[in-house]
C-alpha cells in the first residue's frame, strides 16, 4: 500500500520551518503548540523517519527533513494552485513586491523564480527602494510584500544581522578617516557617522550616492570605508582596523505583508523568510 502524505501535516511541518520554531509556527497555522507537536509526531510516524534535532534552543532539520521540506513545498504548491483553479480564487492583479536593494542584488532572485515557477499564473511587480519609501508604500495599499531593514527591536523581524565596517584597512590610518554613505534616509549612514561622532573619530565623505550599486563599487575600489551588513560586500575590514573604530548596532531583516492577504502572496512570503533564514551565518568567513 502506497503512504499518503496529509496535506494538512505538510503545511505545518513547513511552517515550523520558515518560521524558526514551533510556537511562531502556531500563528500561521492556527493550532495549538501542542498539537503541533503530535502532528509532527504523526509525520514521523507515517514516514519512520526523525525530521528535527534540536541545537540547543533551536529546531534543526535531520537529512531526512531537508529532503522532504523539497517535496513539501512542490506538494503543497500544486495542491494550492489546484485549489485555486477550481474554485476561481486566482490572484486578481500582480503580486506587488518592494526590496531594499541589498536584497534585490544579493538574496532573492532565486526566490523570485521559484515564485514564478511555482505560481506560472501569477504576474511580479518588483519595486526596489528604501525601507521608510517601500514601507510607506505598502501602507498605502502600492505594495503586497516587503522586504527591508529595521531596527533590532523590530516586531516584524525575521533575523538579527550585525552591522559592519567594510572597506580597506590601510583607509583606517588616516588621520581623517574618508567615508562613502548613501544619501539619507539611511540607516547605515546614520549610524556610521553618529558612532564616529560619538568617538571622536575624525572622518570626511568622500563619497555620498543614491546608489547602493554605486557604493559598493566606491568601496571596493577603496575609496572609502562604509558600514553595511555583511550581504552587502566581501570586503570587510580586518579584526585589527574594525578594532580602531566604534562599535556599530545591530540591525534586523524585516518582512512586512499587507493586511488579510491573498494566499499566493502569503506563498511569497513565506519563500522570502526561508531565503532570510538561509542566509550565511554572521560568523561565516
Amino acid at each position: 500500500m502506497p503512504v499518503n502524505l496529509p496535506t494538512e501535516l505538510l503545511r505545518s511541518f513547513a511552517a515550523i520551518v520558515d518560521s524558526g520554531s514551533m510556537l511562531r509556527a502556531t500563528e500561521r497555522v492556527f493550532v495549538t503548540q501542542s498539537a503541533l507537536s503530535l502532528q509532527m509526531k504523526r509525520l514521523e510516524d507515517t514516514l519512520q523517519a526523525s525530521l528535527f534535532h534540536r541545537d540547543g534552543r533551536r529546531l534543526v532539520l535531520t537529512p531526512a527533513g531537508q529532503t522532504l521540506l523539497v517535496y513539501a513545498r512542490d506538494i503543497l504548491a500544486m495542491n494550492d494552485r489546484a485549489v485555486s483553479a477550481l474554485t476561481g480564487d486566482a490572484l486578481a492583479g500582480p503580486a506587488r513586491v518592494g526590496l531594499v536593494q541589498d536584497f534585490a542584488e544579493t538574496l532573492l532572485s532565486g526566490v523570485l523564480a521559484r515564485f514564478a515557477q511555482l505560481n506560472p499564473d501569477a504576474q511580479l511587480q518588483v519595486r526596489v527602494g528604501g525601507s521608510q519609501e517601500l514601507l510607506e508604500a505598502l501602507a498605502a495599499d502600492r505594495l503586497d510584500v516587503v522586504l527591508c531593514m529595521g531596527g533590532s527591536d523590530d516586531i516584524a523581524a525575521i533575523r538579527v544581522a550585525s552591522t559592519v565596517w567594510l572597506g580597506e584597512d590601510a583607509l583606517v590610518e588616516e588621520e581623517v578617516l574618508p567615508v562613502a554613505v548613501l544619501e539619507r534616509p539611511c540607516r547605515f549612514r546614520d549610524a556610521a557617522l553618529a558612532a564616529l561622532d560619538a568617538a571622536g573619530r575624525p572622518y570626511r565623505v568622500v563619497l555620498e550616492t543614491p546608489s547602493l550599486s554605486v557604493l559598493r563599487a566606491a568601496v571596493n575600489a577603496g575609496l572609502g570605508v562604509s558600514a553595511r551588513t555583511r550581504i552587502f560586500s566581501d570586503r570587510l575590514l580586518g579584526a585589527e582596523a574594525a578594532s580602531l573604530l566604534p562599535a556599530l548596532p545591530q540591525v534586523t531583516y524585516v518582512r512586512h505583508t499587507r493586511a488579510n492577504p491573498h494566499p499566493t502572496i502569503t506563498r511569497l512570503a513565506d519563500l522570502m523568510n526561508v531565503a532570510v533564514l538561509d542566509l550565511e551565518p554572521e560568523n561565516a568567513p
